[in-house]
């Protein structure tokens, strides 16, 4: 069986699962250093240390972030990219993408309605280019090596898309519609689907999830949720997020290994791992 290369990051937390599987496909130069950020200690649905500041750059992009990057001993900030739903605007995602800064991670959130990659990845871009801008407050501070994508709906459509780009290391899209194939994806992909959303149904986001057979995917359904059960993701989207981008180790026990916690957890209605997200070892 293949696995696809790690990001950057999981290199060496994903090392023994490859050679486990005699599945190493190509070299990486990616830095196998763990995060130096404050570790959350399973409090992924609490507020993390990080007072956050957001700021719209004035081109389609708020960015949301810690107001002191390179503090508290996190010296660089992986990226989380955003998009909204089909009807939403950003201050609907507002305490989610202010949650997510809190726990050391940079937001680059469209601002407008897209279910393509482009908006949310043109906020890469922006990110790009402060890292290297003499006097940005996010010159060197910004972890390019490590960038997740999420989104809501038409925007978790987005986020999928934004997985076939090559400097998106995993997505976690949030009930999203199949407007973009899952077979694209680059990296690690959980899908969060709301058991009774009559908007995006679980068939549609399970279909999706069935198309990423060339990565560990996951299937994660909640229990009870309509289209905007979203306050209650707050925690599984920071421990994934955490795990793949941050190289925290205590959140990988939520969905890996044979122990993984949200495995028989009753918040979810349906949670399902594909062949390669069962082959990744728990702590």
């Amino acid at each position: 069986m293949k696995l696809p290369l790690p990001t950057p990051r999981r290199l060496g937390v994903l090392l023994a699962t490859l050679l486990a599987a005699g599945a190493l496909t190509g070299t990486s130069s990616a830095d196998t250093a763990a995060s130096t950020c404050p570790p959350a200690n399973g409090q992924w649905a609490s507020q993390g240390p990080f007072t956050v500041t957001s700021a719209s750059n004035g081109a389609g992009t708020t960015i949301f972030r810690p107001a002191n990057p390179g503090t508290l001993g996190c010296t660089t900030h992986p990226v989380i990219l955003w998009n909204n739903g089909a009807i939403s605007k950003l201050d609907r995602y507002a305490p989610l993408l202010n949650h997510l800064a809190s726990h050391g991670f940079i937001i680059a959130a469209a601002e407008g309605n897209s279910g393509t990659a482009g908006p949310i990845l043109r906020g890469l871009d922006y990110l790009t280019t402060e890292n290297a801008r003499a006097g940005s407050a996010l010159q060197g501070k910004v972890d390019l090596a490590n960038v997740g994508a999420t989104g809501h709906s038409f925007g978790g459509g987005a986020a999928v898309a934004a997985g076939a780009d090559p400097r998106v290391d995993t997505i976690a899209p949030i009930y999203p519609t199949a407007f973009n194939s899952g077979s694209r994806v680059r990296g690690p992909a959980v899908f969060f689907a709301g058991q009774n959303d009559p908007t995006v149904r679980p068939s549609t986001v399970r279909r999706v999830y069935s198309q990423a057979t060339q990565v560990p995917a996951i299937y994660a359904e909640q229990r009870g949720a309509d289209h905007y059960g979203i306050p209650g993701l707050h925690g599984p989207l920071t421990a994934w997020f955490r795990f793949h981008l941050m190289g925290e180790e205590a959140a990988r026990g939520p969905y890996f290994g044979p122990n993984c916690t949200y495995c028989s957890s009753t918040f979810w209605s349906v949670f399902e791992r594909n062949a390669r997200a069962q082959a990744i070892p728990g702590v």
